[in-house]
């Protein structure tokens, strides 16, 4: 792909206002290359009230080889929907949404989107994730003072992990928060500034998504006064915290599960869903008894759980702790059992409470597979899902290496872990593969959702991709993660080059004093490398995205806005770009950023990129000129 496209999306270079009330009109901006065409109209159609409505786009410009039009869209709906129609003179008519150029009339639901609700704080673009598993990163002297607890099987922080229940749940390691704090420096070392900790209640699992209360924090982790001191410290090296909350179910010791259990009529047996007389049997997560699951018709959960003075969701972000907001652990399944379906009411509770007590904090969701449906500006700030990143960037870059592994149950396995799909192992894909799969998963996604979606190679639910990583990748991954779309993630242990062939595994205890190694210092100087070209570039978090070449091997694409462009080529294997002129305004004084690539530019103005595969390349362009708004 090499020609060059009539092109839109959420950014500000095209879209005027990306968080407007309802009623507000909207400029959005269409970039039509020079000698498309010819075109005599351009027009929005949107769909408000599910009945079309139209306006017609004006030609307001050139520059750089590009036309620009501009037309107004009135703000109908709280995800208001448009695309725009092209009308040839020789009579043909092509339609752009958010996944591409289109003969055929398109789909309502991959429509380029404007949201009418609450805007996610702006910080948001501009921070780079790092997940922690608490009992796995670091143990402080103060955790020899714990008492083992009577769940756990104790293990020394270089013993193996193991892969077999119930070690798997159970094996105990003792990380914990002043741990963290102890190792808050390496992050800032990293560049990381934004921090996520899964769950940190008390529990009787290693990984604490069974929790026995919300308004404590688990004793073994160093109480309530230790995630106090962890927020302020990482907040005076500028690191944001968030935490994490099971709002789809509770552990089966958590005190309102024990006050209903057994007890008819007590107060909190609306809180679940009990299915005989004796509140002994109820619904639980994928069968699982130690996490009885929550029924969100209960007012009372309701407001004890979100929305009172001091419920779970509005403690933690209060002083004296002042958490930055909060990842909610499966989102998608919250509210939801069989014909019942409350997930939009409560992932708006969520919403209006978090912003009510802080306006700055942010809400991420889980939601595994496609999470379109949930994912359209009326809650969350965006996801950690699997399929419009993680999913296409393994299934191009992994060769599976087939090694033997032990599941959950003890029984040997080859085929590799690839996210619970039962499909053989790692699919594999090509350059063209991962970009179409990106842009399925991505079409029905309000470009502000998508740039808060979690961008993860890998986390605490997933092996790790080095584990897989064909020979000379993990730079290409690394790098598409922290310059496409979406809120890059560092998951604690990747950067020292650990593996791990499944969820649990991957949960490995990180190898301090390991720093020094030359194979562990070339990783961690790699991650830190292209974190700070992240944190360098504001494009890379909030401007717009533009395909420039993909084939089978290969990738270039870049990042715009009206201050800066950056220019990045991706490739597996060898890639022989030659992109035509108008293609790159500015290439000629392209800076280099990150990769062993050339870069060359022809009198005309089309551009050559070469490089040995595998490669990740970045570069530096100046922004991209606009005629002036109308």
């Amino acid at each position: 792909m090499t020609d060059l496209l009539p092109h839109h999306d959420g950014s500000p270079l095209h879209v005027s206002d990306d968080a407007p009330a309802l009623g507000d009109v909207v400029r959005v901006r269409l970039r039509v290359p020079d000698g498309y065409g010819p075109l005599v109209a351009v027009r929005t159609r949107s769909n408000p009230d599910h009945e079309p409505e139209w306006t017609d786009a004006e030609r307001i410009g050139a520059a750089d080889g590009w036309e620009w039009w501009e037309a107004p869209v009135t703000v109908r709906n709280p995800r208001h929907g448009y695309r725009f129609l092209l009308q040839h003179a020789d009579g043909r008519v092509e339609w752009l949404n958010q996944t591409g150029i289109h003969r055929l009339e398109t789909l309502d639901a991959e429509d380029f989107a404007l949201v009418a609700e609450a805007a996610p704080p702006a910080w948001l673009h501009g921070s780079v994730m790092y997940q922690v598993f608490p009992d796995r990163f670091a143990r402080s002297a103060q955790a020899d003072l714990h008492p083992t607890p009577d769940w756990a099987i104790p293990a020394e922080w270089d013993t193996p992990v193991d892969p077999v229940m119930p070690g798997r749940a159970q094996q105990f390691y003792g990380g914990d928060l002043p741990g963290v704090v102890e190792h808050l420096d390496h992050l800032v070392e990293l560049g990381v500034n934004l921090l996520y900790l899964t769950p940190v209640f008390p529990a009787a699992s290693n990984h604490r998504y069974d929790a026995s209360s919300f308004l404590r924090i688990d004793p073994l982790l160093g109480g309530d006064e230790a995630y106090a001191r962890l927020i302020d410290e990482a907040h005076a090296r500028g690191i944001r915290v968030i935490g994490d909350l099971t709002s789809n179910h509770s552990g089966d010791r958590h005190e309102w599960f024990r006050a209903a259990f057994g007890h008819p009529g007590a107060p909190e047996e609306e809180f679940y869903y009990f299915t005989d007389e004796d509140n002994t049997e109820y619904e639980c997560w994928l069968g699982a008894r130690s996490l009885p699951k929550f029924d969100w018709a209960s007012d009372e959960l309701r407001e004890r759980f979100i929305t009172g003075e001091d419920s779970a969701v509005a403690h933690w972000l209060k002083p004296p702790y002042g958490a930055d907001g909060w990842r909610v652990d499966v989102a998608n399944m919250t509210g939801r059992l069989g014909a019942i379906d409350l997930n939009a009411d409560v992932r708006r509770l969520l919403r209006d409470t978090v912003r009510g007590i802080n306006p700055e904090a942010i809400l991420l969701g889980e939601s595994t597979n496609d999470a379109t449906s949930d994912l359209q500006g009326d809650g969350w700030d965006g996801a950690m899902t699997y399929p419009s990143f993680t999913r296409p960037v393994w299934a191009w870059l992994s060769e599976p290496n087939g090694a033997p592994y032990l599941d959950a149950e003890g029984e040997e396995r080859t085929e590799s872990w690839f996210f619970g799909m039962q499909i053989g192992g790692i699919p594999r894909y090509t350059a063209r593969d991962f970009v179409d799969s990106m842009t399925r998963f991505t079409g029905g996604i309000p470009w502000r959702v998508r740039l808060g979606n979690m961008q993860p190679l890998d986390t605490h639910d997933t092996a790790r991709f080095a584990t897989n990583a064909a020979p000379g990748t993990v730079p290409v991954a690394v790098g598409l993660s922290m310059t496409l779309p979406g809120l890059p993630v560092v998951f604690a242990g990747d950067e020292f080059g650990l593996t791990g062939v499944d969820g649990e595994s991957s949960r490995t205890p990180i190898p301090w004093g390991s720093e020094d190694r030359p194979e562990t210092a070339e990783r961690i100087a790699l991650y830190r490398d292209l974190v700070g070209i992240r944190r360098a570039h504001p494009v890379l978090g909030a401007g717009g995205l533009r395909w420039l070449h993909v084939d089978d091997e290969c990738v270039v694409f870049v990042r715009e806005s009206a201050a800066e462009t950056v220019l990045v080529l991706a490739a597996r294997g060898d890639a022989d770009v030659a992109l035509p002129p108008r293609a790159l305004a500015g290439a000629a004084g392209a800076a280099a950023l990150f990769g062993d690539a050339t870069l060359a530019v022809a009198d005309d103005g089309a551009v050559a990129l070469a490089a040995d595969g595998p490669v990740f390349a970045a570069w530096a362009l100046p922004g991209v000129a606009a005629p002036d708004a109308r």
